[in-house]
């Protein structure tokens, strides 16, 4: 979850990086440090919390300028955010510096043998223990990156590490291993970084890096082997959305940003679906439409916000191919012994594609014989390089760490595979696709008049800030929308936060209701499946007469709804399966207005990461 920028070039190694980390703070802002090769020695700094901190510090404390360097931002793992905890790590000699994200597993038997050898551990982290690996390997082999490959060979556990060298001034070194780095090159000079958000500004020509490779930075090129040391096979790929796209553009906020471009990134997720025949295609399929015709069973994987998208999902799948579909969070899939086969479609949702959970998941699938489908936004990422089919969505870098855009382009990918299963099984007919896909094209305008009617909600969230709890009710597809809009209010506002399936409210959780308890509820459309409207107006009624502070967003044209909503949202109407896409901006604006007015910060919540590269 951390993010780690290299460079080697002509520019000043401390701005390159520093910017870059700026791109990637919101990874981890526990902590932060640089370390630069400059005049044959080091120099370090590095200090707890946000950037900030370590920006005043190089203020008070600059380093000489150089051309070589690394940069960290932290979210902890081992050892709390202090100051000593931060990246760099360097050996006793102050000659080496490291920086990491991941868990190093076998870490405290290494640290033993380090110790018994002579070696001084400053920390209370993992990543010391590569510092001072790679100064016994270098003393024997004087080259990085042959160090980096003897070292990795001993270590267990996921990671990604980067080193330079006091020895070796013009050269950085990476190592991967089930944690995201990917290699920027430009003219006379590249870049390492966990996300290429670091160095869009400087390329766009990017370098994949796969599974334990070590990658060698040098001005006037890029070597990359495996830990043994044969050299490897890379793909390259071209970055396409520039630096502007990862700036703020004028807004507050990232989340206010993302939150006001959900209308272009639907719109791009669905551009370019169908094809001269007017047939549905995703971005890559390994997986022939025979195959496909045999899967007897979808399970949908995902962690958090793009769990909320599998069980939107999951409805329409079975709706449209009349395939049975199973929705799991990952973290928990593999150690429950799940029954898949080869007959098994498995559908990974990831926005970063790197996310730890989702991709052991990934790989446990494979390993009984599962196809793998996945839902990414990111091009270059893990997840969808190990699996057997893709559909990348459009969103463009998200930034915030509560995810918006990536949600709702997740929804429209996860539509768009539903249809494409649907198309190749024969259970839905050319025209009634065409259909589906013109009511997605009508949904980032519909988006839109949402966004432009926002200015109450706002006022509601603020009227609603010194609250302590906030309950969310749906039915049918509703029931995801609110538990997302819970989600988005944990994350952001620090309060209690529950989504219910609102036929269980008799079941126990109407015990929750008191007087002016504020309770939001997404209704589904009367027209489709109006018995289960009707019941959710019953529900409705349920709590209000119980004192609840009744939030009700409802379609245009429901005034069954009006004579027991306290706060009435309006969304358009939409094809029943389709209405989650605006159901839920209303949410996040929501959730954003009332954690800023408690004073929290909304890009960077507490304790939180955007991509959660670790288990």
């Amino acid at each position: 979850m951390c993010g780690i920028v290299g460079y080697v070039g002509s520019q000043s190694a401390l701005d390159v990086v520093m910017a870059g980390l700026k791109r990637l703070e919101y990874r981890g802002y526990d902590s932060a440090g640089v370390a630069v090769l400059a005049d044959g020695g080091l120099a370090a700094a590095k200090r707890a919390g946000k950037l900030v901190n370590l920006e005043k510090e190089l203020v008070d404390r600059p380093l000489p300028t150089g051309h070589t360097g690394v940069g960290h931002t932290r979210w902890a793992t081992h050892g709390g955010p202090t100051d000593a905890n931060a990246h760099p790590h360097l050996d006793n000699a102050g000659r080496v510096a490291v920086v990491h994200n991941g868990i190093i597993e076998n870490f405290a038997a290494l640290r033993g043998e380090l110790e018994e050898r002579g070696h001084a551990l400053a920390s209370e982290t993992d990543t010391e223990v590569v510092a001072h690996l790679l100064t016994e390997e270098f003393s024997a082999t004087a080259d990085l990156a042959e160090a980096m490959r003897l070292v990795c060979r001993r270590l267990e556990g996921a990671f990604t590490l980067v080193a330079v060298h006091a020895d070796e001034p013009d050269v950085v070194v990476g190592a991967r291993r089930n944690s995201p780095l990917v290699v920027g090159v430009g003219e006379g000079e590249a870049f390492l970084a966990s996300d290429v958000a670091a160095f869009i500004a400087h390329t766009r020509s990017a370098i994949e890096l796969g599974q334990d490779q070590v990658v060698e930075l040098r001005r006037d090129g890029v070597t990359v082997t495996g830990f043994d040391g044969r050299p490897a096979d890379v793909r390259s790929f071209h970055v396409d959305w520039d630096a502007s796209a990862a700036e703020k553009g004028g807004y507050d906020y990232f989340m206010l940003k993302e939150i006001a471009e959900q209308p272009k990134a639907v719109a791009d997720t669905l551009l370019g679906r169908i094809d001269a025949a007017g047939s549905l295609r995703l971005d890559e399929v390994r997986i022939s439409a025979s195959e496909l015709r045999e899967v007897d069973k979808v399970v949908i994987v995902a962690c958090g916000t793009a769990f909320h998208a599998g069980l939107i999902a999951k409805y329409a799948i079975e709706h449209w191919t009349r395939i049975p579909c199973e929705v799991e969070l990952a973290s928990e899939f593999r150690y429950r012994d799940p029954i898949l086969g080869p007959r098994s479609l498995v559908i990974a949702i990831s926005q970063s594609g790197e996310t730890m959970d989702t991709l052991m998941a990934l790989r446990h699938a494979r390993e009984q014989g599962s196809k793998v489908l996945a839902i990414c936004n990111t091009n270059g990422s893990t997840i969808p390089r190990e699996s057997d089919a893709v559909l990348y969505t459009h969103a463009g870098p998200e930034v915030a760490v509560a995810s918006t855009k990536a949600f709702l382009t997740q929804l429209v990918a996860c539509y768009l595979v539903a249809l494409y299963l649907g198309q190749v099984r024969g259970t839905k007919w050319g025209d009634e696709i065409s259909a589906v896909v013109r009511d997605l094209s009508h949904i980032s305008g519909e988006v839109e008049r949402v966004l432009e009617t926002m200015e109450p909600v706002r006022a509601l969230a603020r009227s609603l800030a010194d609250k302590d709890t906030v309950l969310f009710l749906g039915r049918h597809v509703g029931y995801p929308v609110a538990l997302e809009g819970a989600l988005k209010l944990k994350e952001l506002a620090y309060m209690h936060a529950e989504g219910f399936a609102a036929g269980e409210l008799k079941h126990g959780p109407i015990a929750l209701i008191e007087e002016d308890l504020p309770v939001v509820v997404v209704v589904p459309s009367p027209r489709g499946r109006s018995v289960i409207h009707d019941k959710i107006v019953s529900n409705i009624q349920e709590i209000r007469a119980r004192g609840a502070r009744t939030i009700v967003i409802a379609e245009e044209g429901d005034e069954a709804v009006v004579p027991y909503a306290d706060h009435l949202i309006r969304i358009p109407v939409t094809p029943t399966l389709l209405q989650p896409l605006v159901a839920t901006v209303p949410l996040q604006v929501f959730a954003c207005e009332l954690a800023t007015a408690r004073g929290n910060e909304v890009d960077q919540p507490r304790n939180l990461a955007k991509s959660v590269t670790v288990e």
